[in-house]
């Protein structure tokens, strides 16, 4: 009889609970898309980060990184047992570099060593014209910043001829960088082959790394990295880990925001439906009540029909809000958020009691006296 009556309830208000129902699924369709985007968020902004460049340097103590001859060096075999040993699946990239300030057809340009083939990882944002490294023997390779290659007319497949001190090395452009920033003035070549011209065989000035995931992790890795490197300085570069963690928090401060919004609003459209719902059954309640019915009984069913609609609408909105934020995914990031099919049941049990918090007046219903409901026809 139970499941009768609330059939026939929901068949019978079927105008004013479409009004119900639509609101329903809008808040579940919003709800749900914003959620998946709070658990993919961090992923994709990591993603979007790292073509900033790198986020964590290796340097000597107290030291200065001016482009210049070094006054100190590290131990290029040092970092790199470091590195191999504090394993991280995060690592995206990791490159030593040496700097000297040296000269090309007599004009001094800053020229920095490091391995040619870390660099696109390191640095995806970059543009280059030409190849990463040359198809011909690496230690005769260079790539050139743009404003080099203006300076000093040069073009992928010139000669370009180095000089440090009273050494010389040969190279051939394989690229040209525009990285939009100081390295467009800077000469970049095999560290073998830096070393070599500075005469400074196995150091290197520091070391930079490209490493995912929050703020948290990332200090925590380069907490470690910093144990087994303890006559080195590891930190993070505070403008890209602090600016991305500022964002992450700052887009779910905004996500639980929207959320709590959206279910409000919601919740007073489920009322203002309800409490005109609620006038139109009184004479329903009052006869219910005159052949028997209890209160609670009575108050369950209307609580039921309603809890009907909120599982119905989180339900039709859970799978709307997966398309939604798919093309969230598609708009922001350029690429498709991932389906979280766990944010289903969150979904649902949030717009049953959204639902539920908007059926206050046919709680009221329980309090009508069949003989003044009479009285009145």
């Amino acid at each position: 009889m139970f499941w009768r009556l609330l059939w026939k309830l929901l068949r019978g208000s079927g105008g004013r609970l479409a009004v119900a129902i639509l609101a329903l699924v809008s808040c579940a369709m919003v709800v749900s898309a914003l959620l998946n985007l709070e658990f993919d968020i961090e992923r994709k902004l990591t993603q979007e980060f790292r073509t900033l460049g790198a986020n964590l340097l290796i340097s000597p103590r107290n030291a200065q990184i001016t482009g210049s001859s070094p006054a100190e060096v590290m131990i290029e075999s040092e970092v790199s047992a470091a590195i191999q040993s504090v394993k991280d699946p995060n690592v995206m990239a990791a490159a030593p570099f040496l700097y000297v300030v040296g000269s090309a057809q007599n004009t001094a340009v800053v020229i920095a060593g490091t391995h040619l083939e870390e660099l696109p990882k390191l640095e995806p944002a970059w543009r280059i014209e030409g190849e990463w490294k040359s198809s011909q023997a690496q230690q005769t390779a260079c790539l050139v910043g743009r404003n080099v290659a203006q300076q000093l007319k040069l073009a992928v497949g010139s000669s370009v001829s180095l000089t440090y001190l009273k050494k010389n090395a040969q190279l051939k452009v394989a690229g040209i960088i525009d990285a939009g920033g100081a390295e467009d003035n800077q000469v970049f070549l095999e560290l073998a082959e830096a070393q070599d011209l500075a005469g400074l065989p196995g150091q290197i000035s520091f070391a930079q790394l490209s490493v995912s995931g929050t703020t948290t992790g990332i200090s925590h890795y380069a907490a470690r990295l910093a144990a087994a490197l303890p006559a080195y300085e590891v930190k993070p570069i505070r403008q890209i880990t602090e600016a991305e963690g500022d964002l992450l928090s700052r887009i779910r401060l905004l996500i639980v925001s929207m959320i709590v919004l959206i279910s409000a609003l919601t919740a007073l459209c489920v009322l203002g439906t309800m409490a005109a719902l609620a006038m139109e059954r009184r004479q329903d309640v009052g006869l219910m009540k005159a052949l028997g019915g209890s209160i609670g009984r009575i108050v369950t069913l209307f609580m039921a029909e309603v809890g009907v609609l909120g599982a119905a609408g989180g339900f039709i909105g859970a799978i709307l809000g997966l398309e939604l934020s798919r093309w969230m995914g598609q708009r922001v990031f350029g690429q498709a958020i991932s389906s979280r099919w766990e944010i289903f049941p969150w979904t649902i049990i949030l717009t049953v009691a959204i639902a539920l918090a908007g059926a206050l007046p046919l709680r009221l219903l329980g309090k009508v006296k069949p003989a003044i409901i009479f009285r009145e026809q």
